[in-house]
């Protein structure tokens, strides 16, 4: 099956590979903005969304009110209302970049998900392959180079609206950004330096991060979250704040700035706003799970060979990958349920604290960080 896939044309590939990413990503970010409320309910003790029951399902005796009460059709009913709903243009925004704003939006979040690396088989000579929808040695440069231009999209929408409170979230949102990426991108760093050795080809790999956390020994198959704890904080920080999550949602502060850059935005372009959102957050923890949590490995100091061999299913590509991309996602969902439990525990930030935090907290500590653990590094491997 394999081979016959790879035997197709290239042009046909990157199209299937390419539907395969929204059919993926679209449901996914519908079905957290449906988890979101939930959990809101949750911590808040009250039922959540739970009303919305298709008339065809009405009559299941037991497995509908069990998902009516789940609120699971409330992503058909917000997915149905956002397509069909009026969507007006205001008269006084610059039109042509207003509507190009939210498709912006969206063109990062489909494409760092091409790099980031899901799952993994054995070969029939026993050797770990990632699956992914592209292979590249700079993944993780390819994530951050692409991911940045998701600021564009907010500013663009901000300057486009000719609105106090949309343009006033542009350029909070650009200025956030790109103050937090700086201690996002040395964060990793000394995940990197450890990774590559002397004498070994440098790489920015991202599988390579995992294949490091999978080795035998004491340091050899422990997470990087234990080795580098203040690395994985500060990513995590920085990680908020890039995809505009509360505490840090500037950009969109309903409080002073009504709802910042997409103010004057409804239905379906709106919808788009939110569906970025979300698939950076996706993006986001997988890439951290990758760095930081072992990737598809189950435990610290269990590879997924390991649990392979326990099962008896190595031998069997097709039953390793399922169980790889479900390991993989288990962790993925994790941090996203921390996103949105810091959301609705932890208080939003000043607009002030939030710029301190990221320039004379997080980066000061970023670059003690690296040179720490360039010494150390260094030391090691003498």
């Amino acid at each position: 099956m394999a081979d016959f896939y790879f035997n197709l044309p290239l042009w046909f590939r990157s199209l299937v590979q390419g539907l395969a990413v929204i059919a993926v990503i679209f449901p996914i970010a519908g079905m957290c903005s449906m988890a979101e409320r939930k959990v809101s309910a949750w911590l808040q003790g009250r039922p959540g969304p739970n009303r919305a029951l298709p008339f065809w399902f009405a009559w299941v005796p037991v497995v509908g009110p069990l998902l009516q009460r789940l609120g699971i059709f409330h992503v058909m009913a917000d997915g149905g209302k956002m397509l069909f709903k009026e969507d007006s243009l205001p008269g006084h925004v610059n039109k042509f970049y207003f509507i190009l704003a939210p498709i912006i939006a969206m063109m990062p979040a489909l494409t760092t998900v091409t790099t980031v690396p899901f799952g993994a088989y054995f070969d029939v000579a026993g050797n770990v392959i990632p699956l992914g929808l592209a292979r590249v040695d700079i993944g993780l440069l390819a994530v951050f180079a692409v991911s940045s231009l998701g600021v564009y999209s907010l500013i663009l929408a901000g300057w486009a609206s000719n609105s106090k409170y949309p343009f006033l979230g542009g350029v909070r949102a650009s200025a956030q950004l790109i103050s937090y990426e700086l201690a996002m991108t040395l964060s990793v760093i000394p995940v990197f330096l450890w990774i590559n050795a002397p004498g070994q080809p440098g790489t920015m790999s991202l599988a390579r991060a995992v294949e490091f956390q999978s080795q035998p020994g004491l340091l050899g198959g422990a997470w990087f979250i234990f080795i580098m704890p203040v690395a994985a904080l500060i990513f995590l920080v920085s990680l908020f704040a890039e995809t505009n999550r509360h505490p840090f949602d500037m950009a969109e502060g309903e409080a002073d700035l009504v709802g910042g850059f997409h103010t004057e935005y409804g239905a379906f372009k709106w919808g788009l706003f939110f569906v970025a959102e979300y698939s950076h957050m996706l993006i986001g923890s997988g890439v951290f799970t990758l760095l930081f949590l072992g990737g598809w490995n189950p435990l610290p100091w269990v590879t997924l060979s390991q649990l392979a061999v326990w099962l008896h299913v190595a031998q069997l590509p097709l039953v390793v990958g399922v169980l790889s991309i479900a390991i993989f996602l288990a962790k993925v969902l994790a941090l996203i349920f921390f996103f949105m439990w810091v959301r609705w525990t932890v208080p939003r930030f000043r607009y002030d604290q939030v710029m301190e935090i990221g320039w004379k907290k997080l980066l000061p500590l970023a670059i003690a960080n690296l040179i720490a653990y360039a010494i150390g590094i260094a030391v090691l491997q003498k």
